[in-house]
């Protein structure tokens, strides 16, 4: 490893531990440092037990927040060491994760490690092909079996099944809007018409126009959050 490359990841690293520091120092960690007890009392090969353990081996602590950050650390398989954290980022973003703090932290680290570019372009592929695990949080899946976890979220037949739903449900959703639009637009001339029934003919059409665009648009923001397909045992 080059003195350029030890110096980046110097950088990157006392960054992180500052901000942790300073998360801790502005919150009552005493929750924390009694949910890390509890993680360590679950069965061997649990999620929650293995991500006590790799706390306990980086001599860290759970921080507020931050807890479902560590499950993916853990979870996907990613070092906490200072390329593992960039690499994370850049997992989630192909993964649908387009947060703020995500691509500042891709492109603070692509600017210190340019070398490691190639590595980025990879786990973003990487994220791109598994199931949505943004949302996944610690206490809901602390109990599950590490392994099983890992296996769920790289089956091909789920990925395959929630991409088809997806895309088949987002194209009825613009379809629909598209269709109301349409009918909208074609009754409108009409509505400002002085005949009685040209304004009765014209009116039921334009509101069902309305709810078919109003029923679109709010499938289209059902869509946008993140779900996932669990696999039947």
């Amino acid at each position: 490893m080059n003195i350029r490359r030890r110096l980046a990841e110097s950088i990157i690293e006392k960054s992180f531990k500052t901000s942790v520091a300073f998360i801790a120092h502005v919150h009552n960690m005493q929750e924390y440092y009694d949910q890390a007890v509890q993680l360590r009392l679950m069965p061997d090969g649990s999620l929650g037990k293995e991500v006590a353990k790799c706390l306990d081996e980086h001599q860290l602590s759970l921080i507020p927040g931050y807890e479902s950050h560590d499950l993916k650390h853990v979870l996907l398989n990613y070092p906490m060491s200072p390329e593992g954290e960039i690499r994370l980022q850049a997992f989630m973003i192909g993964n649908g994760n387009l947060s703020l703090p995500s691509l500042a932290i891709l492109l603070y680290g692509a600017l210190l490690l340019p070398s490691s570019w190639f590595t980025f372009y990879q786990d973003y592929q990487k994220g791109k092909e598994c199931i949505a695990i943004a949302s996944w949080r610690l206490e809901d899946f602390a109990e599950r079996p590490l392994a099983s976890l890992q296996s769920e979220i790289k089956n091909p037949n789920q990925l395959v099944l929630a991409k088809d739903l997806n895309l088949k449900s987002r194209f009825a959703a613009y379809a629909t809007i598209l269709a109301g639009l349409f009918g909208m637009l074609a009754c409108l001339p009409f509505l400002f018409s002085a005949n009685l029934a040209n304004l009765i003919g014209a009116g039921l059409p334009f509101v069902g126009g309305t709810i078919l665009v109003a029923g679109g648009l709010i499938s289209l923001s059902m869509l946008s959050q993140k779900t996932w397909i669990a696999r039947q045992a």
